[in-house]
């Protein structure tokens, strides 16, 4: 008997233990997989995510999310011999060429430039070892708690690893970053640097902003010990997805799989908002209050709640056309800030008349005033004095 017992205990624990994806029907090549939704960080899908393995040039998000963060896009560099001491892919960097922060991201991003992560690493860490510990101290400050960064370039390290989870906070904070975000979408950027500098087109690696239309950005990776490597994020209806597969044979078509499963768990739906309650005062106009409406309707996921704060002026000086902004509405879920869009005159005011009465009205003030005028003018009855 106690021997049924257990094994009827192991048989449900091996239920329960059942990997994500065995539920969510999705099949994939990867080693480890994870797909979260960027807007709320709901895990979709998953295999092996916390699982620590070599992660390639995916390593460079991290690298490029610093630079951005830590230097102006425009500052340009003098590459040195040390920088670009490094083998692998490269976007053509020579000693004695000059280049900007900005075009190094390009580089890094597109091309998948080992010598322009270590050029990065040189000018914001002084060294490999110091730009490290740059990477690692930021990792901690987005919560990527099974990660440790070596290499700024993503080279093979014993200790250099991090899980599909962590890559995917990764992704979802760099998708935060408005130029980060602006610069993984293109699949091709022209660029000038060199020594003297001249044009050059760079071409993105990632075929998913070919082969997906809904794709938007992030990275692929590569080298022997870590399989293909791939971080990216798709938009839709106003849902944002991220997806991340480390050692993926099939990656492209995971990256598919997964992310029209969550499309379909996760569907997008226009924000309701009453503002028939909303206005602003109005000074100098014909009327004293004007109504406002959104400028567009935002979009977030369906089922999920959101709050909205209307922020206005306290007031308004006529003549306002309609469409004028006049304030934003934010709405917000739990995580943050889901979209500011700007709250618009629902109508035209005009500057109000000086004088409120036509001259035409037998009998108004202003009727009699400029009769008495023209009679002293023109012949009529003379004013009393």
């Amino acid at each position: 008997m106690k021997k049924i017992i257990i094994a009827l205990v192991a048989a449900l624990t091996t239920i329960f233990c059942f990997d994500i994806s065995v539920y969510a029907n999705v099949g994939v090549s990867a080693e480890s997989a994870v797909l979260m939704c960027a807007d709320n960080g709901r895990i979709l899908f998953s295999r092996n995510a916390e699982k620590q393995l070599s992660m390639a040039s995916t390593t460079k998000i991290m690298t490029s999310l610093i630079a951005l963060e830590s230097a102006t896009p425009e500052r340009e560099i003098v590459v040195t011999k040390e920088m670009v001491a490094v083998e692998g892919t490269s976007m053509g960097l020579m000693p004695g060429d000059s280049v900007s922060m900005e075009e190094l991201v390009y580089g890094m991003l597109l091309q998948s430039g080992n010598d322009a992560a270590n050029t990065v690493a040189h000018v914001i860490g002084g060294s490999q070892e110091s730009f490290a510990t740059l990477m690692n101290e930021r990792a901690a400050e987005i919560g990527m708690k099974n990660t440790n960064f070596v290499t700024a370039s993503g080279l093979d390290d014993e200790g250099h690893y991090s899980t599909a989870y962590d890559m995917a906070l990764l992704a979802c904070e760099c998708m935060n970053n408005p130029e980060f975000a602006e610069i993984c979408s293109q699949k091709k950027a022209k660029l000038t640097y060199g020594n003297p500098p001249y044009s050059r087109t760079l071409t993105n690696h990632n075929k998913l902003l070919w082969k997906y239309s809904d794709s938007i950005g992030i990275k692929t990776g590569f080298t022997k010990k870590s399989g293909r490597c791939l971080v990216s994020a798709a938009k839709r209806n106003g849902v944002t997805l991220v997806a991340v597969t480390l050692n993926a044979p099939d990656d492209w078509n995971d990256h598919i799989s997964m992310f029209e499963y969550g499309f379909s768990k996760c569907k997008g739906s226009f924000i309701c908002c009453d503002l028939s309650g909303v206005t602003v005062k109005v000074a100098g106009g014909e009327v004293s209050k004007l109504s406002v409406e959104l400028a567009y309707n935002p979009e977030w996921i369906s089922g999920e709640p959101c709050s909205c704060r209307v922020l206005l002026k306290p007031v308004e000086y006529a003549p306002i056309p309609k469409g004028t902004v006049l304030g934003k509405a934010v709405f917000c879920s739990e995580n943050g800030i889901i979209d500011e869009v700007p709250l618009v005159a629902s109508d035209s005011v005009y500057i109000k008349p000086v004088f409120d009465e036509e001259p035409e009205n037998e009998g108004s003030l202003f009727h009699n005033i400029i009769k008495k005028i023209k009679d002293y003018f023109f012949g009529g009855e003379p004013i009393d004095r």
